[in-house]
């Protein structure tokens, strides 16, 4: 591997490696278990610190948020300072802010830990995929890639599930949870991961493109958020006017810096730029999903947040049984069918829930559509992930996989900020059984648009459809700097 210094190279049937992989699932599914696990509590947290909406919305998206804006610098630390050391240095501070968060006194602390949170998730999550990248043997890449995916994935749908278990108890324990998790993802690390840097000379950090990102992510997050119940337009313009110059000054940033955080030479190949505006489109669908359901469930339904949580379960069983076999569906029809369908089934799967109504049964009303969604996403991530980091120069992995990950964050942070107030949610009105539910049903015919946009992007804009998975290529592309003239499933991985 050009440009990489790695101790050695593990065998995943080897003790060791299925070692690491539990270890980089873990990290990276904890980071990702927290985008989800809190939505859950929400109904909950709004009763007892007497929040509204907006409240509500900023719990979920100052994690997101700062995991948005700074996990490409993230990557880039793990990069040049070692990979597996950013990594552990992420998975301790964000068990720390998981603590602050787990004894926050006031929904405003509890904001501000969340933020913290959101910082260690940016150290810790790009490195999860680094870490495999470099350390599994080049033969075994592909099973990885299909176990991690599926892992990871699942670890997201399995969060109001957990959460509704722990809401039992209390809701501070959806983030007393990551203590233990944190502890044998640490340990297991330690143990089996080799350290990993890329070779470059010594080069500084972009942090003015850091700040203009965060800046422009967190002027428009805040303008979308207010839009529903601002009482004056003047700070809503402001928050414009921030947000268009902050990423207009992060453009030309990263056109014009000798070390930018995201090299725009990566957007030059036209695989790359689709895939990930298909990851935006379709990861701001699922969030919007993940984000009402089980806040309807539990105020429109009556349901108990267990209850609530369990309605994931069908998406939780697909990952885990089907996304290690689907991995190796683009080496046999080629990357599109994959990409457009699963897109397509998860579409479908969300529409059909908008039927979920006061007095509507499980079986009947939600089943369907999260079986439907389920299969879409089986059929979906796998393939989504390899390609995206199949289309990058090897030796830019780390910030390959920053930039995926920068993208799906900030697709859920823009659906959780704008979506409320399309369907008319502001204030203390999501306590409101009626207007949840016809709220909910505006939501879900949206977030269906999202996923069946993203397949369409496939669809129509990627190139050489009839392109498929090769191992031999894969190993070819992983060995040189120029990105892969057509999707394969690559050595280098990111989510």
């Amino acid at each position: 591997m050009s440009g990489e210094a790695v101790d050695d190279i593990i065998r995943l049937r080897s003790g060791r490696g299925r070692a690491l992989l539990a270890a980089m699932a873990l990290g990276s599914g904890m980071a990702f278990l927290d985008s989800t696990v809190v939505n859950v509590a929400l109904p909950t947290i709004g009763r007892d610190f007497d929040a509204g909406m907006a409240a509500l919305q900023w719990t979920v998206n100052a994690y997101t948020l700062m995991l948005a804006s700074l996990i490409l610098l993230g990557g880039a630390l793990g990069d040049r300072f070692g990979r597996r050391r950013i990594f552990l240095i992420g998975v301790a501070w964000f068990t720390v802010a998981s603590v602050l968060c787990a004894v926050a006194p006031s929904v405003e602390v509890l904001v501000v830990a969340r933020a913290l949170q959101g910082i260690g998730g940016a150290l810790l999550t790009p490195g999860a995929l680094s870490i495999l990248q470099t350390s599994i043997h080049p033969d075994d890449r592909a099973k990885a890639i299909g176990a991690w995916a599926g892992l990871t994935g699942m670890s997201g749908v399995v969060g109001p599930l957990l959460g509704g278990w722990l809401l039992e108890f209390d809701w501070r324990w959806v983030f007393w949870i990551n203590v233990p998790i944190a502890a044998v993802t640490v340990w297991l690390t330690r143990r089996c991961a080799p350290e990993s840097r890329q070779l470059r000379p010594e080069q500084s950090f972009d942090w003015a493109g850091a700040a203009f990102g965060a800046v422009a992510l967190g002027a428009g997050t805040y303008a979308l958020i207010a839009a529903a119940d601002a009482p004056e337009p003047g700070p809503l313009v402001g928050a414009m006017v921030l947000t268009i110059t902050a990423a207009a000054a992060f453009l030309r940033r990263q056109a014009t810096a000798s070390a930018p955080m995201v090299p725009l030479s990566l957007f030059a190949d036209r695989t790359f730029s689709v895939i990930n505006a298909m990851t935006f489109a379709v990861y701001a669908g699922l969030s919007g999903v993940m984000f009402f359901l089980v806040i309807h469930l539990q105020v429109s339904l009556g349901w108990s947040p267990l209850a609530a949580g369990l309605s994931s379960l069908p998406i939780t069983l697909l990952m885990l049984l089907l996304s290690g076999r689907s991995a190796e569906l683009a080496t046999k029809v080629g990357v599109r069918l994959p990409l457009v369908a699963g897109s397509v089934i998860g579409g479908v799967g969300t529409a059909l829930l908008t039927t979920a109504a006061p007095g509507s049964s499980y079986v009947t009303a939600v089943l369907p559509g999260m079986t439907l969604l389920g299969i879409g996403l089986v059929i979906l991530v796998p393939t989504l992930t390899a390609t995206v980091m199949s289309s990058a120069p090897a030796e830019l992995a780390g910030v390959a996989s920053g930039v995926n990950n920068g993208v799906s964050r900030a697709a859920g942070l823009m659906a959780v900020a704008a979506i409320p107030a399309m369907v008319g949610l502001a204030g203390t009105s999501y306590a409101d059984a009626d207007l949840m539910t016809a709220a909910f049903r505006g939501a879900m015919l949206i977030c269906a648009g999202l996923l069946v946009a993203g397949g369409a992007l496939a669809a129509f804009l990627l190139p050489m459809p009839g392109a498929k998975l090769d191992h031999e290529a894969t190993e070819e592309a992983g060995e040189t700097s120029a990105p892969c003239p057509a999707p394969g499933l690559p050595p280098a991985h990111g989510h």
